[in-house]
């Protein structure tokens, strides 16, 4: 594989695509309008200049990636790459309407991908007539650092299809986890109760968000579920866990809290929006 699409250029998608830039592959970027992208690559030629400062990037390597990007709204200009990875929101609608649409125009080696954290692959894939070519590459926030990546299979996913996969992920330099196409995959549902205690711990106010980041801190985690779900986005942490809560057939202990959805309606989304369980100067 030598091209890659990203499918979105929001936090997930620049992180992605600033990681397959660094490992060598020419990145074709797409979202609903240039600005939004030209916006995207600022901010992911900016990550790769820190990344030279901080002595983690060589500079021929930093110049080279930076120069790998095309910026498209076009997903027939996606379509043309070896492997796609989709990273729209969180909604299944979309992502099969996305995956219909590649599907129609892609040639037939192109691997389709998503980096979905919580949907079924298997139902994404039926949206396509290359189902064996449908893989899910689950990426973690902030994608060009974070080493693990979950590599799900859905029902008629190939031994082909996830060969290449992880070795696309390896390239980028990814831990590669193997996982089946369960609700919320691995880190996803291990990680609901880390949220969801936490948020319940809030809204019978036995501490503030603060002293519970600091405690779960002290016991070696580098950081607090407030501090993360921030990082993630509030926005994204509600989807995912709406989404598994559904998939189990609202199982209690998957239950959003309603501290979610109203830190959502009032736009405290995080780092992103400036403002969520804390406040972050611009």
């Amino acid at each position: 594989m030598n091209t890659i699409a990203v499918i979105g250029s929001g936090t997930m998608g620049a992180g992605i695509a600033q990681a397959a830039s660094l490992a060598d592959y020419e990145v074709i970027l797409y979202d609903l309008n240039d600005d939004i992208l030209q916006a995207a690559l600022q901010r992911i030629r900016a990550s790769i200049n820190k990344g030279v400062a901080r002595g983690k990037t060589l500079p021929t390597v930093a110049e080279r990636a930076k120069a790998a990007f095309t910026l498209t709204t076009s997903l027939e200009r996606c379509a043309s790459a070896d492997l796609v990875i989709e990273a729209a929101p969180e909604k299944l609608d979309l992502k099969r309407t996305i995956f219909a649409t590649l599907d129609a125009v892609a040639p037939q080696h192109t691997i389709l991908a998503s980096n979905t954290s919580s949907l079924s692959i298997s139902a994404i894939a039926a949206a396509t007539q290359r189902p064996d070519r449908v893989i899910g590459l689950h990426f973690f926030n902030p994608a060009h650092i974070m080493k693990l990546v979950e590599i799900i299979c859905g029902d008629q996913t190939s031994d082909e299809t996830v060969a290449a996969g992880t070795a696309f992920a390896e390239q980028a330099g990814k831990t590669v986890v193997l996982c089946k196409d369960t609700p919320a995959f691995i880190v996803n549902r291990v990680a609901r109760p880390f949220y969801g205690e936490a948020l319940r711990m809030l809204g019978e106010e036995i501490a503030d968000a603060a002293t519970i980041d600091k405690l779960i801190r002290s016991a070696g985690f580098r950081m607090g579920p407030f501090e993360l779900i921030d990082l993630i986005g509030c926005d994204v942490n509600l989807a995912v866990t709406q989404s598994v809560y559904d998939a189990y057939f609202q199982e209690p202990r998957y239950r959003p809290h309603p501290i979610q959805r109203r830190m959502v309606e009032s736009g405290r989304l995080g780092r992103k929006s400036g403002r969520g369980f804390y406040e972050y100067k611009s």
